[in-house]
């Protein structure tokens, strides 16, 4: 079960990992047309490549979960969309008021953006590359938990 959950993901994110390196003529013709910090178009890469790999570990394990095709890319999309929303200040407003402060902190460290947004700026800071690979790992735990409960009934 476990080679088949990795297999399928890693398949899935070099599929994505190829249509992102497809991309590359833009960055010729940036770099013809002007003098871009090349550095920080690079790191925008990985981090594309590693938000991507961690929206496709959320849409394979709730894909474990439903029957459904449509209504586990519904689900998967929306629990993407909080995971970015999670660090704006409107969702932390909400939990100020009653949570402790290392609650919020615990919400905020999950935003899919904020670990993004550090990586676009060009700065890869080892914590956003662990976070990533973590919350993929964790990701691809339960959808190989669930294959395996699904596989057991």
């Amino acid at each position: 079960v476990t080679g088949a959950v990795v297999g399928k993901y890693l398949a899935a994110w070099a599929f994505t990992g190829i249509a992102l390196a497809l991309t590359f003529p833009i960055w010729i013709t940036v770099n013809y047309l002007g003098d871009p910090d090349n550095a920080v178009i690079f790191t925008s890469y990985l981090g594309s490549l590693l938000m991507a790999g961690a929206y496709l570990a959320v849409g394979s394990c709730i894909s474990a979960i439903s029957k459904n095709q449509v209504i586990a890319f519904v689900v998967a999309v929306v629990l993407c969309f909080l995971f970015i929303l999670a660090g704006f200040p409107l969702v932390l407003g909400f939990f100020q008021g009653w949570a402790p402060q290392g609650l919020i902190n615990a919400i905020a460290s999950l935003s899919l953006l904020t670990h993004f947004n550090n990586i676009a700026k060009g700065v890869l800071d080892f914590r956003d590359i662990f976070f990533f690979l973590t919350f993929i790992a964790v990701w691809l735990y339960m959808n190989i938990v669930l294959v395996e409960l699904k596989k057991a009934d």
